[in-house]
């Protein structure tokens, strides 16, 4: 029986000489492995912003790196976008707007009705325009959206200027969110995504390229894992880029402190034996079709309000430049400084939540303005 020592994290990385740990659970863009399927959701994602899509959607299992690729195209925007990200959104019709703009930072009166919510969203949009600058919204776990919401979103990209609109939503969430946009009644949300991407997972070959990118980025040879070993992750993880950084961020655990310099097939299924990785099991199409059947009692939702047209809109603003998809490492990736950000960073709510803009809901009810624009880029009665 092979006697393991106890190991801390800088022992691991001395031994296989890391500059730092190379599997880590946290979304780093500064690590993204450019894959076929992220290459092409980038390239989406790109589309969407630069077309101004109302509605782009990415989707992709658990732990895929959708989270990791936002953040990367965050990085990668000009100071004439302000972003705003919704993580988590819960409560009923009228809580949204207060996630909104609290997303957006936005300060409004605690005891505001959903008139004068809405009103403060609206006259935001039309300044922030009237400066050169537009609204990109970002909903990360959309799937946990009730459909009500989804509704609701959709109807906020009503507010326009002539043929411009003034609020982009980018929509992450997990495979259930496409079988809610699929649904009858959310037929008119569908039909304003102009632009939509799934994530699959990595196949065989494709992990094995994941582990070596991401041993080389910290310094390593490439080879720390056998064929044997990857090919046994592979097969453990489903190719799920998050669980197979967990084994093998366990893998290079068990192997420095048995003091082997690979990590071999029989150090992974030792860990396997030990329990420690928990499986689970993918929903099914019975499950999405059970969930469905659940909402089918729900009444429609209501027809579209009158878009928000203005008489002349301001001057065009200039485009906006994307960079290419290669993402340096931010000095301060996780600023926690108050105040307003241009572009806010994207965390991994399956992981953690933390920073100081957590939304803050109650309850109203709501109503609908369709205000105009008028020439000077105000609201006008």
């Amino acid at each position: 029986m092979r006697v393991y020592e106890a190991v801390s994290i800088d022992l691991y990385n001395d031994v296989f000489g890391f500059s730092e740990r190379p599997f880590t659970l946290l979304p780093d863009p500064s690590f993204l492995f450019w894959s076929p399927a992220h290459s092409r959701a980038f390239a989406i994602l790109e589309y969407g912003l630069m077309t101004r899509a109302p509605l782009t959607v990415v989707t992709g299992e658990v732990g895929t790196g959708k989270t990791t690729l936002v953040q990367a195209l965050l990085y990668t925007l000009e100071d004439d976008v302000v972003v705003g990200l919704i993580s988590n959104a819960q409560g009923g019709r009228g809580d949204l707007m207060r996630w909104v703009l609290n997303a957006l930072d936005v300060r409004v009166n605690p005891g505001a009705d959903y008139v004068a919510l809405f009103q403060e969203f609206q006259d935001f949009l039309i300044e922030e325009y009237s400066q050169g600058r537009r609204i990109v919204l970002v909903i990360d776990e959309a799937q946990n959206l009730p459909v009500e919401l989804l509704e609701e979103l959709r109807m906020l990209t009503n507010i326009n200027a002539g043929k411009d609109e003034l609020l982009q939503l980018v929509l992450v969430g997990q495979p259930e969110l496409r079988d809610m946009i699929s649904r009858p009644e959310l037929r008119q949300f569908a039909q304003r995504v102009s632009a939509t991407y799934h994530i699959d997972p990595m196949d065989q070959r494709t992990t094995r390229d994941y582990i070596h990118h991401r041993l080389t980025y910290v310094g390593g040879t490439g080879s720390e894992f056998s064929p044997q070993a990857i090919k046994m992750i592979f097969e453990q993880s489903d190719g799920i880029p998050r669980i197979v950084n967990k084994l093998c961020d366990l893998g290079l655990v068990y192997a420095a402190s048995a003091g082997r310099k690979q990590v071999g097939l029989t150090t992974i299924k030792e860990l396997l034996r030990d329990g420690l990785l928990i499986k689970t099991h993918r929903p099914t199409q019975e499950d999405s079709l059970k969930n469905a059947a659940q909402s089918a009692d729900r009444p429609p939702p209501p027809d579209d309000p009158p878009r928000t047209m203005a008489r002349e809109a301001p001057p065009a603003e200039p485009a906006v430049q994307v960079a290419h998809p290669q993402v340096p490492r931010p000095q301060n990736p996780h600023p926690q400084s108050p105040g307003p950000q241009k572009v806010k960073p994207l965390h991994d709510t399956d992981l953690h939540d933390t920073g100081p803009h957590k939304p803050r809901v109650s309850n109203v009810e709501p109503l609908y303005l369709t205000n105009r624009i008028d020439k000077h880029g105000n609201a006008a009665e």
